[in-house]
């Protein structure tokens, strides 16, 4: 396929993937606790890419291996649970709209450690989309006050999306995409296998309907939403760039607010006032990030 047409047809594959991944979340909540989600959706991405990952780990070059911890640590592992975490007070749709911040912590975090230069219409497009993310967190979409420790959590977890989208964009770049996304759940099943422990997953789980119900909507997430999503993401932001990339974010939030508004979930003129700008900053700040090659040569080194 021709590489221009491939790169429409992953963001679209992603943004479908992602963006129904809110709603999922908010069904296995239903079962599961926050803790048990998170680790569920890890162990069966990981023990679906072990036997590949065992072997690709082996490929990876030690000096880039400390990029790919951190990268799979702020990208995959903590993000897995800082979502579930959150949508316990925030629903799916406002969790699919704020996970839209992506590109802008990419700009944001560019300049600060990346040595990205920004235009001032992308800064504009920063601070439109910061605006937008909070006008969400200060409504619930029913009138009354949002929980803001909750949506923070949403938050954090795309800042370090957006730093595990430079990362791989600048460092790991030359690592084939299933062999990164496989060695990187591999390396956290054992991680993740412990905290499924400690939830005390093993003796709370008695098989009824309901518990096979909701592990059914977390092995969706574990295999598509995850092992699947993660590797066409990687191969998407090797391919073009990380910015390029974050734009699934223009469509998952209504991927998400889609599926919200079947689930019976309000949703505010005040939420599409906040996903109006936020998009709307998104836009502003497109275009591919150039890092200066003294900053890139630094940070390979270490």
């Amino acid at each position: 396929m021709n590489s221009s047409y491939l790169k429409w047809l992953l963001l679209a594959i992603l943004s479908l993937t992602w963006g129904s991944s809110f709603i999922l979340i908010k069904q296995c909540l239903l079962v599961f606790s926050p803790y048990q989600v998170g680790a569920l959706r890890m162990c069966i991405a990981g023990l679906a890419l072990a036997f590949f990952g065992i072997k690709n780990l082996k490929h990876i070059p030690r000096k880039l291996f400390p990029w790919v911890i951190l990268a799979s640590c702020l990208g995959n592992f903590i993000p897995m649970f800082l979502f579930p975490l959150a949508q316990q007070q925030v629903n799916s749709s406002l969790a699919g709209i704020l996970d839209s911040l992506v590109p802008i912590f990419i700009l944001l975090f560019g300049f600060l450690f990346f040595g990205t230069k920004s235009s001032l219409k992308q800064v504009s497009g920063a601070v439109i989309g910061f605006l937008g993310a909070a006008i969400l967190m200060g409504d619930d979409g029913g009138g009354g006050t949002s929980n803001l420790f909750y949506s923070l959590l949403i938050v954090l977890a795309t800042a370090f999306y957006g730093i595990n989208g430079l990362i791989v964009g600048n460092f790991l770049s030359g690592i084939p995409s299933f062999k990164l996304s496989s060695s990187v759940f591999t390396i956290w099943l054992g991680p993740s296998l412990i905290i499924l422990g400690l939830s005390g997953f093993f003796s709370e789980f008695h098989g009824t309907q309901e518990q096979w119900v909701g592990l059914g909507y977390v092995s969706i997430l574990g295999l598509v939403g995850t092992a699947l999503a993660m590797a066409l993401f990687y191969k998407l932001i090797q391919s073009t760039s990380p910015i390029f990339a974050s734009t699934v974010t223009y469509l998952m939030p209504l991927v998400a607010m889609g599926w919200g508004f079947l689930d019976g979930e309000k949703f505010s003129l005040m939420h599409a006032l906040g996903c109006f700008l936020i998009l709307l900053g998104i836009y502003l700040i497109q275009g591919k990030p150039e890092v200066s090659t003294e900053m890139k040569e630094q940070c390979t080194s270490l």
